[in-house]
């Protein structure tokens, strides 16, 4: 009985202590959390899910049915591309895919630093990554024009740019792992609404989370599509002030809460 005692005492301090690192690593602060750091944390990824909508917005529509946020679209169109698909580039995609694992790299060096207690600081300082790199496609793509796809360098830089950029971002948000709020992917986000809904036996946890992650990118992508018929630059310059907002946004929830 006393092994069982044991037993059960050492599974409940772990549960314990995996608890209090959850909760630091959403936070980033140990023993500083508050519902207000809570909510900046999260209405600002949802601010960068938007982003992602309207990059991918960008890529797909003008740099030649790509993909730079989203990696599992871009890697079945360059299937496609291989399998010689009309309208679509091994060379694009394979530049996306492997800028954007270059800019993963990039991220997860700046975040490999992080302790459990830092996590947001070093995430913001990814965010900051991004921002430079989407300034930097926003400037690129001034003058840009579509018929000239085939017979340009620069959609070749504005794919790298913007895929160094959502790379950068994911790898800091895949350590933060916050639930349902990828930024980038919403397969599961998506499954999460059904399976875990009233009609599957489900309680339905953060359905409102859930469905605003949705609403974010779609809302993204369709502003992207309609800014384009005016400028990718201008695009790409919302995409940019958005993500600034939003890294500005978690540098100021971690400097409250070092001052509380």
């Amino acid at each position: 009985m006393a092994s069982v005692e044991n037993q059960e005492q050492r599974t409940a301090a772990i549960a314990g202590a995996g608890s209090v690192l959850g909760r630091d690593i959403v936070h980033g602060l140990a023993a500083k959390d508050s519902p207000t750091a809570e909510k900046t944390i999260a209405y600002a990824l949802l601010g960068m899910t938007m982003v992602t909508g309207l990059v991918d917005a960008v890529s797909f529509l003008s740099l030649g049915r790509v993909f730079t946020a989203n990696m599992t679209g871009n890697i079945v169109l360059l299937a496609f591309a291989a399998a010689h698909v009309p309208g679509l580039s091994i060379a694009r995609s394979l530049t996306a895919l492997l800028t954007f694992l270059v800019g993963a790299i990039l991220g997860g060096g700046v975040m490999a630093r992080a302790s459990a207690d830092s996590q947001i600081r070093f995430a913001a300082q990814a965010f900051l990554l991004e921002v430079a790199f989407l300034f930097a496609a926003s400037l690129c793509a001034i003058g840009y024009r579509r018929d000239l796809l085939e017979h340009s360098f620069q959609p070749f830089a504005l794919i790298a740019l913007t895929a160094l950029a959502m790379g950068t971002r994911n790898a800091a948000v895949r350590k933060l792992a916050i639930p349902d709020l990828t930024t980038t992917v919403l397969t599961l986000t998506i499954t999460g609404i059904g399976a875990d809904s009233s009609l599957a036996n489900g309680n339905n946890p953060r359905l409102a989370r859930r469905v605003e992650s949705v609403v974010a990118m779609f809302l993204g992508a369709a502003l992207g599509a309609v800014i384009l018929h005016y400028s990718i630059s201008a695009a790409l310059g919302l995409g940019t002030a958005i993500s600034a907002l939003c890294g500005a946004a978690l540098f100021r929830s971690v400097r409250t809460s070092d001052r509380l």
